[in-house]
Order: structure tokens, then C-alpha cells, then sequence
């Protein structure tokens, strides 16, 4: 007898029945971020498609929507499931990072001794629920038009298939290390197994990303398709019975040793070390998590990623990084655009570099460029300045978040005491040109403040710095050049 099928709504899903009123499968959990639809007789659709945003990312909820999702998977009845976005733009271009911010504020309001513990619990579903999907027993495929980075990519490559669109907009990339993070959803387990260590090392260090002809070359997608022939492409592949296996889980993978891993990372993890001096910790953890992962089988890799991630979130850069790349970013964009850029950011830049050169001036040349190179500035010091005091009064009393646990707290020896100097005196400098700035555009100045003048991007800008570490803070580390001194 041939069954006919309809589609029937129920709870922002569907829920699928023959004409007889027979329950085919099995119903889809309630979905917000998501919608679900049959393709056709035993071939799911989940659309991500967050409700009023152009762009699809990575909420809180979205992430225990797609763990819901992949436990219903098991018991659905379904033959396979096609993964795709609702938005013309993209798929997704990552984590929720104004809900990252805030739970680093609810992380560090906690005490001390249980911030690993939240952190951990707080971001463990992701890789939970993509750990879920792949091993849900149910081929799943992905269609990806657009952008996939950060958790999109993640939660694509936990899928046993994926299919590319053809076009210029079409790439997949984990750029978390950009705002001072790491990928907390198995991608620094899946994309080194996928590529190997050495082709995934750029995209988790540096953010660079496969185009669709690079991710089927380097096996992290399987097939390129004209726009618009993506889904169909997945349901072909459905139709052939895959195993719904990844190669991780298979009987014949083989893990690498502890020490053939460290061995292929030894140099790399050398030159990092030599270029950001220790202070992006980001690259240390995502070395670290390939390092101490790659030996171990996916759950326990999983496992100790989201570790080395509660070890991370709960340190200032990711904060003060994700408050001036992103988000100071993005409204100094949107300023730029609608040709409203603030005159004061080019004069806090101007300021700042004035600020180091007056620094400078107080100290021997070769003394300034190693506590410079030891702060990593990354524009040379004017050599103009003039060795008069940092106005200290424009502080006023602001209360810090929190001790950063960084040499920025207590500065020790030459390096580190001219390198506080140069950045306190920046941190006054900004204050001075930026008094009438509200928030938004302080998160904009900080952004403009590592591009134009050169100010570390680990500390997030001097505005950043200043909320962390309060004006007593910004004091003691201007204290050898608030009152006039001899070299």
C-alpha cells in the first residue's frame, strides 16, 4: 500500500502522520531558533532560523534547542536529517558574544573557587549536543550557503555530511582566537581529525577559513554544488543508507600518542609562545587542547576541551577582547557607515601615542623597546616626547571588576614596570580626550585604539583596561611617572 504523507504543525514544529492518522515518527521537540519540516517520506529539515535577526548564532537557547533536537534524533523513526539555514545570509556566524559577556560577569561575580565549576557547567551542552547528534544512530547531513564560523562550523562538522554552496560568500572557519576564545563545541577535536593537525592549525590559530573548494580538498566538506542545489545534494546522499558513523568512532580509527602529538606541535607552540610573549591565552588553551586531546577517544577529548575552556572564560582577554573586536567593532562600523565616526577616537589615538613618547622620554631608549616589545605595542614609540608627569586626577575613584590574575596587577622588574607606565598613561590619555563618550562608543574608541595607535589587543583597549582594573589600579601602574623624575 503506498502511504501519503502531510505535514501537521504542532507546537512550532511538525508532527508527521499518514492520511490513516498513523504516527510515521516520532514528534520533534518545541522549537524557538529552529523550525522543522519532512523533506519527504522519512527525511527530516532543521532550519536554523532565529526569529528577528538577519543572522543566525549560537544563543543559549539555540544550543539547548540542538541538544533537544539530537536526543529526539534516536527514537524520530527518520532515515536521515538535513541540517540548513533559514537566513539568505549565512548558516551561522557563531556564539551569542553579548551572552558570552554576560556570563563571564556572572562567572566572575561567584567565588573564586567555584568559577571553573560554573564555567564548565555553564558551556558544556554544546559539545554535549553535538557529541548527541553525530551518534544519534541517524545519517545527517549539512547544506551551508554562506558563512559557517565559530559554532556554525562546529555544529557542522558534527555532522556525518556536508554540502557546499558554490559562491564567494560560502566558507567555513572557527575565527575564536580573534576575540580571545577557543572553539568550546569539539571543533580543536573534529577539524584536526578531519585535516590533520598541521592544516587545521591556521584556522584555529589564526581564523583562516576554507573556501568550499579548499574544505573538500583538505576533507572537511564533502561536495560543492551550484547555489541553490544544496539540500537536494544532502538527500541524495541520504537516500544511498549511509552509516551514520563518524571516523573517530569507527573500529579502525587509530588515536596518535601523547608524544607523537606534542612532537608535531613543538615548534609551533615555540613560536607562539616567542610571538605573543604569553599574553594570548587563547593560543596556549587551543594548543593545549589539540595537544591533550588528539590522544584521546572523542568523548574524553570533548571532555577535556570544555575544561581548558572554563580554565579560559574565566580570564579577563576574552572579555576585554570580545568588548573592543566584536562589539566596539561592530559599532564602530555602523558609526563608519553612517559616516559618524567621533573626531575624539582619532584624538585619544593621537593622545595615546603622545602619552608613550612622554613616557618614553624618562627612560633609556633600549629600556622603552623591550618593555614596549614585552607589552607587545605593535607600532614603534614616537621618539618626541617630552618627560613630563601623567595627570593622575583625571581618574577620579572607578572600582575595578576584579584582579586579572596577569602581570598587569603588580608589575615586576624594568620590562614590566615601563611597559604598566606606557599602558596607565595610555589608560589617562584616553579619559582625558574621551570624557564625554557613553559605553558603545568607548567599546569603539578601545577598538580604534589597537588599530590606530597600537595599543595591545589582550588588554582590550585603554577603556577596557580601566573598567578592570579600576583607577587604583591604573594608579599604581603609573606611579613611576606620575611626579617629575630623571632618566
Amino acid at each position: 500500500m503506498q502511504v501519503h504523507y502531510t505535514t501537521a504543525h504542532y507546537m512550532g514544529a511538525s508532527a508527521f502522520v499518514c492520511r490513516g492518522g498513523q504516527d510515521m515518527t516520532k514528534q520533534p521537540p518545541e522549537l524557538a531558533e529552529f523550525r522543522y519540516d519532512l523533506i519527504e517520506d522519512g527525511i527530516g529539515h532543521l532550519i536554523f532560523d532565529m526569529p528577528g535577526r538577519t543572522m543566525n548564532v549560537f544563543s543559549n537557547r539555540a544550543i539547548h534547542e540542538s541538544e533537544a533536537v539530537a536526543d529526539w534524533l534516536k527514537t524520530s523513526g527518520l532515515k536521515g536529517l538535513v541540517v540548513s539555514s533559514g537566513k539568505g545570509t549565512a548558516f551561522c556566524a557563531g556564539a551569542d558574544l553579548g551572552e558570552l559577556a554576560q556570563a563571564y560577569a556572572m562567572i566572575i561575580a561567584a567565588p573564586e573557587s567555584q568559577r571553573w565549576r560554573i564555567g564548565r557547567d555553564h558551556f558544556s551542552p554544546i559539545g554535549r549536543a553535538f557529541r548527541k547528534l553525530e551518534t544519534a544512530g541517524v545519517p545527517v547531513a549539512f547544506a551551508i550557503n554562506g558563512l559557517a564560523l565559530g559554532g556554525g562550523c562546529e555544529f557542522a562538522l558534527a555532522g556525518h555530511y556536508r554540502v557546499l554552496a558554490d559562491t564567494p560568500a560560502t566558507a567555513l572557519g572557527l575565527p575564536e582566537s580573534l576575540v580571545g576564545l577557543l572553539p568550546g563545541g569539539g571543533g580543536t577535536q573534529r577539524l584536526p581529525r578531519l585535516v590533520g593537525i598541521e592544516a587545521a592549525m591556521p584556522v584555529l590559530l589564526d581564523a583562516a577559513r576554507f573556501t568550499p573548494a579548499d574544505a573538500v580538498a583538505a576533507g572537511v566538506a564533502h561536495r560543492v554544488v551550484p547555489a541553490g542545489q544544496e539540500i537536494a545534494a544532502c538527500v541524495e546522499w541520504i537516500k544511498g543508507n549511509p552509516q551514520p558513523k563518524q571516523p573517530w568512532d569507527r573500529d579502525d580509527h587509530v588515536l596518535p600518542t601523547q608524544a607523537e602529538v606534542s612532537a608535531r606541535l613543538a615548534e609551533l607552540r615555540r613560536a607562539r609562545e616567542e610571538e605573543t610573549g604569553g599574553h594570548y591565552p587563547a593560543i596556549t588553551a587551543i594548543l593545549d587542547c589539540v595537544e591533550f586531546g588528539m590522544p584521546l577517544a572523542m568523548d574524553a577529548a570533548v571532555s577535556k576541551e570544555i575544561d581548558i575552556f572554563a580554565d579560559l572564560i574565566k580570564r579577563p582577554e576574552p572579555r576585554d577582547m570580545i568588548s573592543s573586536l566584536f562589539l566596539g567593532k561592530q559599532i564602530w562600523q555602523k558609526q563608519r557607515k553612517a559616516d559618524a565616526l567621533p573626531k575624539a577616537y582619532d584624538a585619544i589615538a593621537a593622545a595615546i601615542r603622545k602619552a608613550w613618547a612622554d613616557v618614553a622620554a624618562r627612560f633609556d631608549p633600549q629600556a622603552v623597546e623591550s618593555a614596549a616589545r614585552w607589552a607587545r605595542l605593535t607600532v614603534p614609540i614616537p621618539a618626541d616626547g617630552q618627560a613630563r608627569p601623567v595627570p593622575a586626577e583625571v581618574l577620579g575613584h572607578h572600582r575595578g571588576i576584579a584582579a586579572t590574575g596577569t602581570w598587569i596587577d603588580a608589575p615586576q622588574g624594568q620590562d614590566q614596570i615601563i611597559a604598566g607606565a606606557l599602558l596607565g598613561a595610555a589608560v589617562v590619555a584616553a579619559l582625558e580626550q574621551g570624557s564625554g563618550l557613553d559605553p558603545d562608543s568607548r567599546r569603539a574608541a578601545d577598538f580604534h585604539s589597537i588599530n590606530a595607535a597600537g595599543f595591545p589587543a589582550y588588554l582590550g583597549g585603554p577603556f577596557a583596561l580601566y573598567d578592570s582594573i579600576g583607577s587604583e589600579g591604573v594608579r599604581r601602574l603609573i606611579a613611576p611617572v606620575a611626579t617629575e623624575t630623571a632618566r
